[in-house]
């Protein structure tokens, strides 16, 4: 625990992070992934190229210092990086790299006069007080896991049984354990973590599970993303047979246990954990399901034969498809056209607001869904999202 002094000393520099987090968490990747090639599997580096990881730490550093002595008011942020680090493995050995490449980008950035001998001596107090708890969290995670029926520790291979193409960009991989044991459930919304070789290095990534669990296998449908290491390495080289390094399933976006209306929002990709949900519920209780669906057109809209199927078999299922653009041969598959818009909720929505409400895509689709279900009334905490890359504020 903190003392006094460190505790006032984090909160003190909170107006230096508002100003310069960004610089320091850039010069703080550059430095670890620069000089520590054994964590560079832990990153996406198309991430850092875009800044959006950058942005992220800084935000979560700068959350984690105006709340250091209120914890709890961080909410969900650390069950968050909890469950993407059990997806990706991350270990105990990999904080000191972590904690060593902070302060160094802290002294170096901010400089003598601001990051003085107190300072950094707080930050590591802080820092190492944060790794104490997440590594706690995350050996509770690894060891459930493992003693889980069906569960396992680190990787386990995986045949890849049967890949199908489900659109112009997205494919599915279904994939059954080599030892032909059961395989641990999984809650709808959780991912599943792969180690990969492409190119002679070690790539470490985590795709959403598109299928409900049934002990024997597991589904995941990855988006070919233009200029994307592992989706295309993935879409291009691994085929039927193929063996993977598969990490146990993971992740805090699940559906919650409830009786009323689900709403499924998604924006092209972000389909893929809404697959997984709705087929849950339909399956297990009487509850309505409404999936709200965009995708660009006909030619990248996946899964539009599932969705057809659930509407005729399930009365309790209503599917509404809204393409950017198409024409006239495309409405037996859409239902609108255009980009996203109010009056797509208000159709979709029960008119009392009786609901609870999941939705992920494009950051801009989810922050317009997320603006959008706030203008209509609907109280925030029946609302749950998740990013697939790193976490950013939508507001």
């Amino acid at each position: 625990m903190l003392t006094a002094d460190e505790t006032a000393i984090i909160k003190a520099t909170v107006p230096i992070l508002e100003a310069d987090g960004e610089a320091l968490t850039m010069h703080f990747y550059k430095i670890m992934l620069d000089e520590y090639p054994q964590v560079r599997p832990l990153f996406n580096l198309a991430h850092q190229a875009s800044g959006t990881q950058p942005r992220a730490l800084a935000n979560g550093v700068l959350m984690y210092a105006k709340n250091i002595d209120q914890l709890q008011k961080l909410g969900s942020l650390a069950a968050q990086i909890v469950n993407k680090h059990v997806s990706l493995q991350v270990l105990p050995e990999h904080y000191p790299v972590v904690g060593a490449c902070l302060l160094r980008a802290i002294r170096e950035v901010l400089g003598p006069d601001t990051a003085t001998d107190a300072v950094i001596d707080a930050w590591a107090a802080a820092y190492q007080q944060l790794a104490d708890v997440l590594i706690g969290a995350e050996k509770n995670v690894y060891d459930k896991l493992a003693a889980a029926p069906g569960g396992w520790r680190g990787v386990r291979p995986f045949s890849l049984t049967q890949k199908v193409k489900e659109s112009a960009e997205i494919s599915s991989f279904h994939l059954e354990p080599v030892d032909g044991q059961p395989v641990v459930d999984f809650v709808p919304g959780q991912y599943l973590g792969l180690r990969l070789e492409v190119g002679g290095q070690e790539v470490r990534r985590n795709y959403s599970l598109s299928a409900a669990a049934n002990g024997r296998s597991y589904r995941i449908s990855v988006k070919r993303e233009r200029g994307g290491l592992a989706s295309n390495f993935l879409h291009d080289h691994i085929d039927a047979g193929s063996v993977l390094d598969v990490f146990p399933p993971s992740g805090e976006f699940t559906l919650r246990d409830s009786t009323s209306p689900l709403v499924l929002i998604s924006g092209g990709v972000g389909i893929t954990p809404t697959l997984a949900m709705a087929e849950v519920a339909l399956a297990e209780s009487k509850r309505d399901v409404i999936f709200l669906h965009y995708t660009r057109n006909r030619e990248v809209h996946a899964f539009g034969e599932t969705l057809a199927g659930w509407a005729a078999r399930y009365p309790q299922f209503r599917r509404f498809i809204v393409y950017e653009y198409g024409d006239a041969a495309d409405g037996g598959h859409a239902h609108a056209f255009g980009r996203p818009a109010l009056s797509h909720l208000q159709h979709s929505l029960p008119a009392n607001l009786d609901c609870d409400v999941y939705f992920l895509g494009p950051k801009p689709f989810m922050g317009f869904i997320k603006r959008s279900l706030a203008a209509l009334g609907l109280p925030g905490h029946r609302t749950y999202y998740e990013f697939f890359g790193p976490a950013e504020a939508l507001d």
